[in-house]
Parts: C-alpha cells; sequence; structure tokens
C-alpha cells in the first residue's frame, strides 16, 4: 500500500484553522450564539464563589436570617437560567457537530469529482476514506465542542482572575504565578503531543485502506491462499497505529496530572497565606467569607485551565485531521479546464450544457508526446487521425502502450508534447465534462453498484425511464437474461455485481454505457474472460451500439475485432502496423504472428479439453 504522508508543520498551524473556519461561516449566528451562552456560563460559575461570600460574611456570621429567602429565590432563579442556557447550549452545539462534517465531506468529495483518472490511479481508496470519515468527523467535534469549551474555558479564567484581584491582590497571585509555569509546560509538551497524533491519524489511513483491500480483494487473496501473510500486514500496520495511540495517551498522562499539581501547589498556598491572614485584626486580614471564595476560586481556576489544556491536546490531535481533510480540498486537479473554458461552459460541477458544441467524433493525435510523471516517453511523436464513426482495434504486447494511447484520447490525461483534436478543436479549449458526456467505457472488469440491474443501468441519470432501460438493455442483448432472473430488472446484483457472471456485468456495463447515447466508445478488454456464447452476445452487442460511434477496442481476443475498420499495432509507442485484419494477415508481420499463437493456444486447449469453453487470455 502506497500511503505516503505529507510531512506537516511540527506546531499548531493557525492558518490551517483559519481556513477551516471558512465552515463554520454558514453558521455563524449559532455560533456567536454559543460563545455568548459560554460567557454567560463561564460568568454565572465565576459569580458563585461571591454568592457563597455573602452567604458566610453577610448571614450566617452575621446571624440576619431574614437575608435567607430572598438570597435563596435568586440563587434558585439563577441556577434555573442557568440549566436553560446549558440546554440551548447543548441544542446548538449538537447541531453544529452534524452540519460541519456534512459541509466538510460535502467539499471534499466535490473535489474529488474534479480530479483526473491520474489522482485515483495513484491514491489508494482507504487514504480517501479516512478523510471523508472519521478525520470530517474529528473536526465537527472541535468545531463544535471544543471551540465552546475552549471559550467557556478563557471567559471562566479571565473572569476569576479579575475576581480574586478585586478580593485580594497577595492571594490572587499566589494563584497566578503557577500560570506561566503551566504556559511553558504546554509549549514543552505540544511537540511530542501533535507528533504522536500526528503518527495516529496517518496510520489510520493505513489501517482503513487494509480493511478495504482486504474485503475488496477478498476472493484474490483466497485463491492465492495468502490470508496469513495479509494477515500480519495488517496486524503490522495495526500495532504501528497502537503504538503511536499508547504513546499519544502516555504524552498526555503526562501533562494533564502536571495541571492538577499545579492546581493543588495553588491551592496549598492560598490556605497557608489566607489561613493566616483571616480576622487577624490586622492590616490586610480577610473574613471567613472571602477566604472560602478564594479556595474556591484556586480550585475552580484549574478546572477551566484542565479544560484548555484537553482542548489544547485535542486541538493538537485534530490539526492532523485539519491538514489532512485540506489537503484534499486543496488538491490542485493535474487535468482541469482554463480559465476561458470555465467562463465559457462553467466548470465540471456547474457545467452550462446548453452552450456544448456538438460532438461528431473526428480524433486527431498532432505530434503527441506523453509521459508519465519522472518517467520515460511512453508515445514519442505519435500521429494518427481517426474519423467520426470509424472503428480502431489497438493490439499490441503488455506495456506497449495500447491503455495510454486510449486515454489520452478520452481526455483521462493530457499530452506532455503536442496536441489532440476532437472535430478539429483542441480539446483543451473544450469543457471536460463534455468530453466524458460523450464517451462510453466499457472495462474487463465493470464496476456494479450495490441495488438493482435498473439501478446500474441507469446509475446516476434519474431520469430515465423504464422504457429507455429495457431499450438499452435489449440493444447491447441483456434483455433475455436480466428477465431471467428472479426479479427481472429489480433484482439485486449484490455487492460489485458478485450475483453475476463477468459476461453479464459486462453486459450492464455496456447498456449502462449506451445509454447516454456517446458518441465515442471504448471497450477496453471487454471480451476477455467470458464463455464462448458470452463473447457472441457481446460481439452482437459491439455491432449495434458501436454502428455510427467513434470506438477504440482493447481486446484479448482478436477474433473479436475482425470487424474492426481498422487494427493499430502498437510496439513501445509506436504504430507498427495498420490496416483490417485481411490486409494484416497478409502481411504476415507481428499482427499474423500474434494472431496465429493464439489460434494455435486455443486449439490446444480445445484438444485437452474439449468440454471447455474457449477462453484465451493471451494479452495482446
Amino acid at each position: 500500500m502506497n500511503l505516503q504522508e505529507q510531512e506537516y508543520s511540527k506546531r499548531l498551524d493557525l492558518n490551517v484553522w483559519k481556513r477551516l473556519l471558512q465552515f463554520a461561516r454558514p453558521y455563524r449566528r449559532q455560533l456567536i450564539i454559543l460563545i455568548g451562552q459560554m460567557f454567560l456560563l463561564g460568568l454565572v460559575d465565576a459569580v458563585m464563589p461571591l454568592f457563597n461570600r455573602y452567604a458566610i460574611d453577610k448571614i450566617a456570621l452575621t446571624g440576619r436570617l431574614e437575608r435567607l429567602i430572598p438570597f435563596g429565590l435568586i440563587a434558585l432563579v439563577v441556577i434555573v437560567l442557568q440549566a436553560l442556557n446549558v440546554r440551548l447550549m447543548i441544542l446548538y452545539a449538537g447541531r453544529l457537530e452534524c452540519f460541519i462534517p456534512y459541509d466538510i465531506r460535502k467539499a471534499a468529495f466535490a473535489k474529488l469529482q474534479t480530479m483526473p483518472l491520474a489522482y485515483y490511479d495513484q491514491t489508494p481508496v482507504g487514504w480517501l476514506l479516512a478523510r471523508l470519515t472519521s478525520d470530517s468527523r474529528r473536526l465537527g467535534e472541535t468545531l463544535s465542542w471544543n471551540v465552546i469549551d475552549l471559550f467557556w474555558s478563557l471567559a471562566m479564567m479571565i473572569l476569576m482572575m479579575v475576581f480574586m484581584l478585586l478580593l485580594n491582590v497577595k492571594l490572587a497571585l499566589m494563584v497566578l504565578v503557577t500560570v506561566p509555569i503551566l504556559v511553558a509546560v504546554s509549549i514543552l509538551f505540544q511537540k511530542r503531543i501533535i507528533f504522536n497524533f500526528r503518527k495516529v491519524r496517518k496510520f489510520n489511513s493505513h489501517v482503513t485502506a487494509g480493511f478495504n483491500e482486504g474485503i475488496t480483494g477478498a476472493k484474490t487473496i483466497k485463491s492465492l491462499s495468502i490470508e496469513d501473510a495479509m494477515h500480519r500486514e495488517f496486524q503490522e500496520t495495526t500495532g504501528t497505529m497502537r503504538n503511536f495511540a499508547v504513546r499519544a495517551a502516555t504524552v498526555s498522562a503526562v501533562y494533564t496530572p502536571i495541571v492538577l499539581l499545579l492546581g493543588a501547589i495553588a491551592t496549598g498556598l492560598v490556605l497557608w497565606r489566607g489561613g493566616i491572614q483571616v480576622e487577624t485584626g490586622l492590616p490586610g486580614s480577610i473574613g471567613y467569607g472571602t477566604m472560602v471564595a478564594f479556595i474556591s476560586y484556586a480550585v475552580q481556576f484549574f478546572d477551566p485551565v484542565k479544560q484548555f489544556a484537553r482542548v489544547f491536546t485535542e486541538l493538537n490531535y485534530a490539526q492532523a485531521s485539519a491538514e489532512r481533510v485540506m489537503s484534499v480540498i486543496d488538491m490542485e486537479a493535474g487535468i482541469r479546464d482554463n480559465e476561458l473554458v470555465e467562463q465559457t461552459y462553467g466548470d465540471m460541477l456547474n457545467s452550462n450544457r446548453e452552450q456544448w458544441p456538438d460532438f461528431a467524433g473526428n480524433i486527431t493525435f498532432e505530434d503527441v508526446t506523453f509521459r508519465y510523471k519522472d518517467g520515460e516517453n511512453i508515445l514519442e511523436h505519435f500521429n494518427l487521425t481517426v474519423r467520426a464513426g470509424e472503428k480502431i482495434a489497438i493490439v499490441g504486447e503488455t506495456g506497449s502502450g495500447k491503455t495510454t494511447l486510449v486515454n489520452l484520447a478520452c481526455r483521462f490525461y493530457e499530452p506532455t508534447e503536442g496536441r489532440i483534436l476532437v472535430d478539429g478543436v483542441d480539446y483543451r479549449e473544450r469543457p471536460l465534462l463534455w468530453m466524458y458526456a460523450n464517451l462510453g467505457y466499457v472495462l474487463q472488469e465493470p464496476h456494479l453498484f450495490s441495488g438493482s440491474v435498473r439501478d446500474n443501468i441507469a446509475y446516476g441519470r434519474q431520469e430515465v425511464s423504464d422504457e429507455m432501460i429495457e431499450k438499452a438493455a435489449r440493444i447491447v442483448n441483456a434483455h433475455d437474461f436480466i428477465m431471467a432472473m428472479d426479479k427481472g430488472y429489480a433484482s439485486e446484483v449484490g455487492e460489485r455485481g458478485s450475483r453475476l457472471s463477468t459476461g453479464q456485468k459486462q453486459l450492464i456495463s455496456f447498456a449502462r454505457a449506451i445509454l447516454s447515447d456517446p458518441g465515442m466508445f471504448v471497450l477496453d478488454e471487454a471480451t476477455s474472460s467470458v464463455d464462448t456464447e458470452t463473447e457472441q452476445l457481446i460481439h452482437q452487442a459491439m455491432q449495434n451500439a458501436l454502428r455510427g460511434r467513434t470506438s477504440f477496442i482493447i481486446a484479448h481476443r482478436l477474433s473479436t475485432i475482425r470487424s474492426a475498420d481498422r487494427i493499430l499495432v502498437i510496439d513501445k509507442g509506436k504504430i507498427v502496423e495498420e490496416g483490417n485484419q485481411r490486409e494484416l494477415l497478409q502481411l504476415k508481420g507481428v499482427y499474423w504472428r500474434l494472431y496465429t499463437n493464439q489460434f494455435m493456444r486455443e486449439q490446444m486447449r480445445l484438444t485437452q479439453d474439449p468440454q471447455t469453453d474457449s477462453e484465451v487470455g493471451a494479452a495482446v
């Protein structure tokens, strides 16, 4: 699993949080109300020791019990209002905890929709899942509960410091002298806390990816009998995550007791000095009520300090999530529409389809050179002209550049040098979505989604009718086998189409592609790994579906491309032979050799097992 993580700042990066707060902007009214509630909550909590001071000095010690009833009523009203305030605070914070992760996931997913195929070729699924799920959820918690805890802590600390200084400066300084020590300790622990938490989040991606690969690749793992190796690899990954989590917990376990110790020292100093000053009759002496209030402040002062320390730790932990989520949202697509195209046609998510030009399907490669990042040239000074409606078959050894050629034609990648014209215009001057909307793509291993046959054929097109779905299925010869299923078009296909054969999945994928009436078709090894009968069905479907459409066919079985208008034989990124099947066989060159070898292998297989369906797996 390639899960290399970007290295981030070792300090708490306020710029990241400043940018992340944009997701709280739509809820600023609720956030302002919440902050106001927390200041009010902090004010009441800070005033309570003064209430106790009044009760002791003005009621209990003076014996004026007539003041007790109004005092009690005032205290009751304050407590009731405080309870209502807490209820509203929980309500608003809970809403923010739901809304903010929703907006983050929406923004991240929207960004992913604009990323080119190359991004998905290089990025593991688990890496992305961790950012869209656990990282987003943690940020929602941080921008709701932790933010309000932060403001409550600040309000409490500031108000308590003010009240302590007003009551007695010397005793207040004995409490406040611990604050610089606390700040120094926090700075000391910050690097270790954020380092370990970031490692935990990093390896969480590895664990998520391990789960994903173990589940989606279960059939391959079992067929290779490598369960023990996969288990060891996963155990090593999750064990590393556990170790960093333990280290993070250990650092936090040391940090929190230090805060508690500082609180105990401050309380002890207040008891010692305040006890001397209580009712001595000397200048600067204090009353019993003031002494009790100060002890309350000394003890309570470190509640918000502890809370602040906890929020500080959570912020360090959440910063790893913030950096990772923002790395997704800030991604720049390697292939994207230029500014002029976006102004004319809109962007990927808000396209102005009414302005789209017609798509005829003329494709021209003009002196195209292509290489993957930091790699060697795959195609070099490549030229090709494909007429609208022409059916082009591409064959060649593995690694010859067949798939690269098709990916360039589809604009999944763009030329490193040279240009590709669609209907006489550089396709970089047309919107990406226009190109993709006019493209039908059928893979050797088509991806089906959980749901019914109908859902899979109509995937992403809610406006299509049952009649349109059935028509598409009939065109590709899928209707009969669909109707033979228990519930016809309502039959469930299972996870990733597990209830269907490879050929049936290909036919449904074919129907899904034909439903959008594309101007260009790509069949990438679409007839390998199927039985002879299904191959014939797909071959008939190809004849029906590709008629009048520009088509690129990459097939393992050379028999499936005999009706192609042109066959391109690719070797090391160059066209070494070109023509229809009869012309190429007469040349007795590369294509003739591939065709003859494949025919002989098929005959040998049939001779060894006449009952075996013809399956030729040669990579050509």
